[in-house]
């Protein structure tokens, strides 16, 4: 486990089974998977201050998903019965995968939603690129929802993040959306000293701004994601919170879906969430059928953005 845990959590998140104190540790269930996420591959064209995953236009570390993996497991969804009704698609940048319009567009063709995460900057907007995509918007309509990250509602905070400039640029990747009619949500950060109203009320004003028809009081449609730093303190989470928080382990995101990474060197293997992609305890096997047991709440992002902050990455 990262140290920053260890260091902020001593004696915390040990033992899949029972907490620092000896309580029996809360474990979540796959009871609805209804939605496979698909790592795409960790390089990014931008490195973004506090990102859980650490892309970067260096880090290899998850290589590119090719689309016969993807279909691959397309495959194992029928043959398992699971009753997925979302693929999603995250990284790094999905566009600078080189085959990953083939899987979005194979995905779609097998008739699931597609979400794509996307930073909606120069991968997406390259000539090829922006012909394809507007073709599978014009194909698939609202089956195809590209969640772009807009940090925050102004260009300086969101440039804090994400470099200087990179406002500017998502601003005209969104343009470019809007543009061909697809259907767009954002995902922004609770990082500043500001309630969710105002910055729910500061979204409103932007997507005034940039003509699109984005509901921000919609949770759906503008996710403000909580922050996921492993340097706090974080409770355990035991069998015992789901009544003191008036929670049920169905509500967790490791009960309705779990996502495909590939490691470099090796071949693709099932994640128990979006969120731990390199823990090797979190890494359930190579096949859906290896992933359909119950997962420990064992990590610190487990408690602080799942049952606490009540986060999803799903649409």
């Amino acid at each position: 486990m990262d140290q920053r845990v260890i260091r902020a959590n001593e004696g915390k998140f040990r033992d899949p089974d029972v907490t620092a104190d000896g309580a029996p540790r809360a474990r979540v269930s796959l009871t609805n998977p209804e939605t496979l996420w698909f790592n795409t591959g960790t390089l990014c064209n931008i490195e973004c201050e506090g990102c859980y995953i650490e892309s970067s236009p260096t880090n290899d570390r998850l290589a590119y998903m090719t689309s016969a993996e993807v279909s691959n497991y397309l495959a194992q969804i029928t043959e398992r019965g699971w009753p997925v009704r979302e693929i999603g698609f995250t990284g790094g940048e999905p566009f600078m995968n080189p085959e990953f319009l083939g899987m979005l567009r194979d995905a779609l063709s097998a008739g699931y939603e597609v979400l794509v995460l996307t930073n909606a900057m120069k991968p997406m907007l390259r000539p090829m690129q922006r012909e394809a995509l507007a073709q599978l918007v014009k194909g698939f309509g609202d089956k195809l929802t590209l969640r772009v990250s807009l940090d925050h509602w102004t260009a300086e905070g969101h440039d804090a993040v994400r470099g200087k400039g990179s406002f500017a640029a998502t601003r005209e990747g969104l343009a470019f959306l809007r543009q061909h009619g697809a259907r767009i949500t954002i995902a922004g950060r609770a990082r500043w000293q500001e309630s969710e109203a105002e910055a729910r009320a500061g979204y409103a004003h932007l997507f005034d701004e940039l003509g699109l028809s984005i509901d921000p009081a919609n949770p759906a449609e503008l996710v403000i994601f909580p922050e996921m730093d492993l340097s706090v303190e974080v409770p355990e989470i035991t069998t015992a919170c789901w009544g003191i928080l008036g929670k049920k382990p169905e509500q967790m995101m490791c009960a309705s879906s779990r996502m495909v990474v590939k490691r470099k060197g090796q071949r693709p293997s099932v994640v128990s969430c979006t969120l731990l992609p390199y823990e090797a305890e979190f890494d359930l096997g190579p096949r859906l059928a290896d992933a359909e047991g119950s997962v420990a709440l064992n990590h610190p992002h487990c408690a602080k953005f799942c049952v606490l902050g009540g986060a999803s990455c799903s649409g």
